[in-house]
């Protein structure tokens, strides 16, 4: 059981929502949904919502907000762009303003991106409990910045909302009191459950006469996939010449744009469009023959609606993904990508089960521990 603190005991709660980047935006939604229901019961529970501006751009962070009923931020600390370094010391900066303000109960971060961080370390500096969705999990590669972001993130929280069994004993070897760790399950998938039923055709499905099962979906953007564009482009080139006559569809982030930008280069079967918002992204990899990728988001929501996903990455913080979902690591050598694609048209790839607890309750999970010590 948690320890009692002070601001257990104060009939008002105020929470503080951090959200920075498209991550982000997926997983407060249901929280935020689930405090709104609280709210519609009679428990005085009340949120802010601060929007770090980590991502800034239409697609990458407006378009999420609207899709997934996610109300406007009670401020935008607008980082915008620069280094991780940059970003980091303004997100600081302005949250630490924005709390010397607007005093708080407690700050809550998901995920593990720069905002995550960020706000951790200005919540702990200011004696704020520190509360961390998605805590726990671990790529034990430290040139990932989000390795170094849960790590920092997971020293300092007070209270930690973990995934899976593997976020546990993470947590366990850091010497974190079991008393602080709450198995809820992955509120991603809460997201995406919810969703199902609006997921809405983008126009490229049609454009690109693309049919249900018979289309490959790419996504890249890590550092190490993209940066040297010799790699990328024979990263590009491996899987346009051993897919056969399937089409592969690639959102292009803007990150790996800038790469290919200027070089003289084809790739037959690779089809290049813009960003989607969440619910054309997820219609397209719900109906695609498989998903090659890079993310680590998209290996849970492959593996809940059970199509194959080849991650180009020699390590996941997710590894449940692979244990159970339909998750494979295929690597950052393209090479790799040879026999897994001959595996995957010869109908071999494995169908995959759902992990504990990824059902779609998470986020009730979640405000249910908060809210039950706060009336204790």
């Amino acid at each position: 059981m948690l320890k009692e603190s002070n601001w257990f005991k104060d009939k008002y709660m105020h929470i503080t929502i951090i959200a920075g980047a498209r991550p982000n935006f997926i997983k407060i939604s249901p929280i935020i949904n689930e405090i709104r229901k609280k709210q519609s019961e009679g428990v005085d529970i009340q949120y802010s919502l601060v929007h770090t501006g980590q991502h800034y751009d239409k697609v990458m962070s407006g378009l999420f907000f609207e899709e997934l009923n996610i109300p406007e931020p009670d401020v935008n600390l607008a980082a915008g762009g620069g280094s991780q370094a940059e970003q980091t010391a303004s997100i600081m900066v302005a949250f630490e303003k924005y709390l010397a303000q607007h005093p708080t109960d407690m700050v809550m971060v998901v995920g593990d991106v720069t905002s995550t961080m960020a706000c951790a370390i200005v919540a702990k500096k200011m004696c704020i409990p520190l509360a961390h969705v998605e805590a726990g999990i671990r790529s034990f590669d430290m040139t990932m910045p989000e390795e170094v972001n849960r790590i920092v993130t997971d020293s300092l929280s007070d209270y930690y909302f973990i995934t899976s069994a593997y976020a546990k004993e993470n947590l366990k070897k850091c010497g974190v009191p079991d008393e602080k760790v709450f198995f809820v399950g992955n509120v991603m998938i809460d997201s995406l459950l919810t969703n199902l039923p609006r997921l809405h055709k983008p126009n490229e499905f049609d454009q690109l006469n693309l049919k249900e099962k018979e289309y490959i979906v790419l996504t890249l953007h890590r550092p190490n996939n993209v940066d040297d564009t010799d790699n990328l482009l024979t990263m590009l080139r491996t899987i346009d010449s051993n897919v056969g006559n399937v089409q592969v569809v690639f959102p292009i982030h803007p990150r790996t744009k800038q790469k290919l930008d200027g070089i003289d280069c084809s790739f037959p079967n690779i089809r290049f469009v813009s960003p989607m918002g969440y619910l054309e992204f997820i219609y397209l990899v719900k109906n695609s023959l498989a998903v090659i990728t890079d993310s680590g988001g998209i290996t849970e929501e492959t593996t809940i609606l059970r199509v194959p996903c080849l991650t180009l990455r020699d390590n996941t913080e997710r590894p449940e993904t692979c244990a159970i979902g339909t998750n494979e690591l295929i690597g950052t050598n393209p090479q790799n990508l040879i026999p897994a694609l001959k595996k995957l048209f010869s109908g071999q790839w494995k169908t995959g089960g759902t992990p504990e607890l990824w059902d779609g309750h998470t986020a009730e999970r979640i405000v249910n521990v908060i809210v039950e010590f706060k009336t204790k």
